[in-house]
């Protein structure tokens, strides 16, 4: 008898296009319309996205079969950083906001942000074309800032930004840890031996 029970998890970095959903499918009716990571690919069975991110926003997204590498990851050891275009030209102050930490609402309630990492990046990021449109110049400039946090609610980095008076226009998520986007495309898949 087979008394061996270690399974082989499978692991994939994605860059989740803008407009899908973080998960495989859904039952609800309201939800039929939207969009899917299943529809990328033939993922293998007990697939599992680690974090999440919002339908508007893009980037690097790490699936995985194993729970222990979603716990760890998912865990405020690793770091997630963040592209985001914004609404105005960005300023120190502004920035030094942010880094301190800043008060979003969260479940109905207050909550201040942990100190982070941010800074202005002075040129447009190496990443794709936006696939949906983006207000352009003509209705008044935008700014690039990178923000790294070892948290994640909901919307976090959206809800910052508005809260030092920089709405987000495009969100991408470019790194989670020692992985980054690097040259990937909306809707590319890379399967990996292990993230760590």
């Amino acid at each position: 008898m087979d008394t061996d029970h270690t399974t082989t998890h499978r692991h994939f970095i994605i860059y989740k296009p803008f407009g899908y959903l973080s998960q495989f499918y859904s039952n609800s009716k309201q939800q039929k319309s939207k969009k899917f990571l299943g529809e990328l690919s033939n993922f293998p069975e007990g697939i599992m996205p680690i974090g999440r991110l919002d339908e508007k926003s893009e980037g690097l997204l790490l699936l995985t079969t194993d729970g222990k590498t979603s716990n760890y990851i998912n865990s405020k050891k690793v770091e997630k950083e963040y592209y985001a275009q914004v609404d105005g030209i960005m300023t120190n102050d502004a920035i030094n906001q942010l880094k301190a930490g800043v008060e979003i609402g969260f479940n109905g309630k207050k909550y201040m942000t942990k100190p982070c990492i941010a800074k202005i990046i002075n040129d447009v990021p190496k990443i794709p074309k936006p696939s949906q449109k983006i207000r352009d110049d003509r209705h008044g400039p935008t700014s690039w800032i990178s923000i790294t946090l070892t948290e994640g609610k909901f919307r976090q980095v959206r809800k910052m930004t508005s809260a030092v008076g920089y709405p987000t226009l495009r969100l991408v998520r470019a790194r989670i840890g020692p992985i980054y986007i690097n040259d990937m495309n909306a809707g590319d898949i890379i399967e990996v031996e292990s993230f760590l």
